[in-house]
């Protein structure tokens, strides 16, 4: 964003300030105006943090007509919650997504880029482990660590974090694999409604994400099962403890099919193609 902003005047506001919280969280029209000043541009971080955050920033949206508000944030589960609502029909939303190998290739090059591709179907595309060459896995089992089991369970509300641990290994191990939502609950020993719920969690925390499979009848299509990939190959790599050469693995093909599948993603969304995704098998 700062990139963005060069040679711009422009307001930061952090949400990790708690002079920033205090101010904004339930700021009048007449506050706002005050904190917000000459600027025509307005960049608020870590927007999560800031309580009622959604119904200020409608506040500012609906009252301040020529201004730019630029708003992101870490925590999908609590920005989606926060802003959806309040900001319907009034919003631009975009994702951000794990490095996609067209940005990758840009950077390094296409002999870099082919020389690092095993190390990418281990490691994965985050920015940190990129940039982190021989601490990759240290900063991916810290970011699991940090990031999926305490973020998730504490956003969810998951009471048995084990559940969650035993269900993402599950998926891990099955990539590529049609998902059977019984057979999860029989083998993790609670209900499929958890086990859906759970799985519902995941998805909206951008750890999974579900592909339907293909049928000319919708209704047989939503009846059958799905297949579940990661956004991320390391972040599967870590869940499984597992980031051998690919020499010595027997799940080399689910991680390329893993791989391919979260690339595919990010083109359709970054290219803004309007197309469905599914896999197709006769």
């Amino acid at each position: 964003m700062y990139n963005l902003l060069e040679n711009q005047q422009f307001l930061f506001l952090n949400g990790d300030d708690p002079i920033v919280r205090t101010l904004l969280e339930n700021a009048n029209t007449q506050q706002i105006n005050n904190i917000i000043a000459e600027n025509k541009i307005v960049f608020i971080d870590e927007a999560q943090r800031i309580e009622n955050i959604g119904i200020t920033l409608k506040l500012i949206t609906d009252q301040f007509k020529d201004l730019q508000l630029i708003v992101s944030g870490s925590s999908a589960f609590e920005l989606n919650n926060l802003i959806n609502e309040p900001l319907t029909g009034r919003k631009w939303e975009y994702h951000l997504y794990p490095i996609s190998w067209e940005e990758f290739e840009n950077e390094f090059g296409y002999v870099k880029s082919e020389q690092e591709l095993e190390l990418r179907l281990r490691f994965g595309m985050f920015p940190d482990v990129i940039n982190n060459k021989g601490e990759e896995n240290e900063v991916l089992n810290e970011l699991v660590t940090s990031y999926l089991y305490k973020d998730i369970l504490a956003f969810g509300g998951i009471r048995k974090p084990e559940i969650l641990e035993k269900l993402l290994k599950a998926l891990a191990l099955q990539v590529g694999s049609e998902v059977n939502y019984k057979e999860l609950s029989r083998l993790i020993g609670v209900s499929k409604n958890t086990i859906n719920s759970y799985i519902d969690l995941l998805a909206k925390g951008y750890v999974i994400f579900k592909l339907p499979n293909f049928s000319k009848n919708l209704r047989t299509e939503i009846r059958t099962n799905q297949k579940i990939y990661f956004y991320d190959n390391g972040v599967r790599n870590a869940i499984i403890g597992n980031f051998n050469p690919l020499d010595l693995r027997i799940d080399v093909g689910l991680l390329w099919e893993n791989f391919l599948i979260s690339e595919r993603l990010k083109k359709n969304d970054y290219y803004k193609l309007k197309a469905t995704p599914f896999f197709w098998r006769t």
